[in-house]
Parts: structure tokens; C-alpha cells; sequence
């Protein structure tokens, strides 16, 4: 006898287990042998270890059909849990598509280049994607870290950014330390609503399962078993962006995204991703990525704005 807990991250639970539990109640008929409880979002199962898996796959494929489509029916619990599952609707998980995000929204590689940012993080285990603004390149890197969480291929996830001051000062911001740093950091947490529900993000962020934090708060650490993404890496110095790259540990996968057209240290600081270019171009297992004006998704403007200062340097 058996046990698993299953968290489905539903954001209501009574519309994909419907009505007094209507489709629930299909569901267990096609495992009258299993005990199957439901709380909220977390679903245990008890029973025989091998119908347990079965369950587990075929329940899987439910969740992503209701992502998918944002509703099931009971032709559609019929079908994925009364099947076999290598004919079910399995054909519904697009290769392409990295995250089923919320209200059904499919998140995906947009351009050439985020696809290039998919296919070298399967092969490589530290990405850079350099690019300027609009690429989609911090997007796409956390899409990444969140279909890796819930595949389990990670543990965790840890989002980092440098707290470099744009033209602002901290210390001038309301607030305790958090609040200061927070602002910094909206980016990700913006990236991070698309994809997951509020409440299981919440989670997430509570129990240390997703990490964001100041780049300094990484020191003296080893990121065993994460996906960790560092953000405007243009904006670390040459010591702290060694610093982070050594954070590394077993099992893990690191993007470092940067635009180094926006660099704000200051003038006696240089940029640790303009060096890091040049000296770890040749490691295998480390690829660099660059995307440009062609990969910008935002705003049409945001072309025209970027062309106009690129000339503008030129």
C-alpha cells in the first residue's frame, strides 16, 4: 500500500472538479481500487503503487487539457483517464509551448532567437542571453525555470538581480531594506503572475520554493538543485558576476540575461558580462545567445526606440 500527494496549483478547484465534485466522482470510477482525497488543491491517493502512477500520468494530462482549453467535460475525463495514455490527448502538450500560463494562455518562444534559448539550455547547463530591451529574453529564462519546477527536474527557483541604482538611491526609498529592493525586482515577479496562479505563487515564495533576491544575498552560497536566473547582469561587476557564476552546484541550471547597451555602474566599475564575453566564450557547457532588435515583442515603438539610440552611439 501506497501514498502520493498530488498539488494540482488550480486557481478554483470547483471548476475542474466540478459541481459537488461531479467530474471527481468520474474520475474515481476509473480507479474504484484507489482512495482518492481532495482538499483544496492538494489530491492524495492511496492504493497499489503501479495503479498510483497510472493515475498520476493520466491525472496529469487532465490538468493540462483543463490549462490548455480552461475547462473539461465529461467526454474529456472519459477519455484521458479511461485510456490508455499514449492515446489520449497527450497530443494537446505542444512541444513548443513551454508553460501553460493562466487563464489558458500558452507561453511560448516567440522568435528565432528565445528559440534558440530553449534548445541550448537542454544542452547546456549556463546560458547568456544578451539582447536590448523587449527581447523577451528575461521572459522567455523564467518560462524556463518554471516548466523545469514542475517537471521536477529542479527543486527551486531563484530569480537574482544587482540592486544598482538607475539615476535613484536607495536609501532615499520609504521602507525597510525589502521595500527598498522590491522595485528592482518587479520584473520577475511580473513574469511569475503570467505563469502560475497567485495563491501557489504565494506558496511558492513562502516556503523558499521560488527565491528572488538582490545579488548580493547570493554570496558565500552553493545553488545545488536550482534553476537560477541572474537579471541585468550588464549591472554586476566584474567580481560579482564571478562571484554568482561560482554559486553553481550539482544538478543545476543557470541563465544570465543582459542588455549591454543599459549599463548603470559607475564610471570606475566595469561591467562583469562585457568580460565575461570574452573569457568564457570557449568553456563547453556554456553557450552565449544574443538577440536584437528583430526579437523585441513589446510595443511597436520599442523597435524604433532602440534603432534610434543604436544609431544615435554609432
Amino acid at each position: 500500500m501506497s501514498e502520493t500527494i498530488i498539488e494540482t496549483a488550480l486557481e478554483n478547484p470547483v471548476e475542474f472538479f466540478g459541481v459537488g465534485d461531479k467530474h471527481l466522482a468520474e474520475i474515481r470510477e476509473f480507479f474504484p481500487q484507489l482512495k482518492i482525497i481532495v482538499r483544496g488543491n492538494l489530491v492524495k491517493i492511496i492504493g497499489d503503487t503501479q495503479q498510483i502512477r497510472t493515475f498520476e500520468r493520466r491525472f496529469d494530462l487532465l490538468l493540462v487539457h483543463f490549462d490548455h482549453f480552461g475547462k473539461i467535460t465529461e467526454d474529456n475525463v472519459r477519455q484521458i483517464m479511461g485510456q490508455d495514455e499514449a492515446i489520449s490527448v497527450h497530443k494537446t502538450k505542444d512541444n513548443e509551448v513551454l508553460v501553460y500560463g493562466r487563464h489558458g494562455k500558452l507561453i511560448k518562444a516567440q522568435t528565432p532567437n528565445q528559440q534558440k534559448m530553449v534548445t541550448s539550455i537542454a544542452k547546456n547547463d549556463m546560458i547568456f542571453a544578451i539582447g536590448p530591451a523587449g527581447t523577451g529574453k528575461t521572459y522567455t529564462a523564467v518560462a524556463l525555470a518554471v516548466r523545469a519546477l514542475k517537471n521536477k527536474e529542479v527543486k527551486r527557483i531563484i530569480l537574482t538581480r544587482p540592486a544598482v541604482e538607475a539615476g535613484e538611491s536607495l536609501g532615499f526609498l520609504p521602507g525597510d531594506m525589502k521595500d527598498k529592493l522590491d522595485p528592482y525586482l518587479q520584473p520577475l515577479y511580473d513574469a511569475l503572475r503570467d505563469m502560475l496562479p497567485p495563491q501557489k505563487l504565494l506558496s511558492y515564495i513562502e516556503d523558499e520554493t521560488i527565491e528572488i533576491a538582490p545579488l548580493a544575498y547570493m554570496r558565500g552560497r552553493t545553488l545545488g538543485n536550482v534553476f537560477a536566473i541572474l537579471d541585468e547582469a550588464q549591472n554586476a561587476s566584474e567580481s560579482q558576476l564571478k562571484m554568482f557564476l561560482t554559486r553553481m552546484g550539482k544538478h543545476s541550471k543557470f541563465i544570465i540575461t543582459g542588455d549591454v547597451t543599459q549599463i548603470d555602474l559607475p564610471k570606475h566599475k566595469k561591467s562583469g558580462l562585457l568580460q565575461a564575453q570574452n573569457i568564457l566564450k570557449d568553456i563547453k557547457g556554456i553557450d552565449f545567445i544574443y538577440l536584437n532588435d528583430k526579437d523585441i515583442i513589446r510595443h511597436g515603438l520599442v523597435t524604433k526606440i532602440v534603432d534610434a539610440y543604436g544609431k544615435n552611439e554609432r
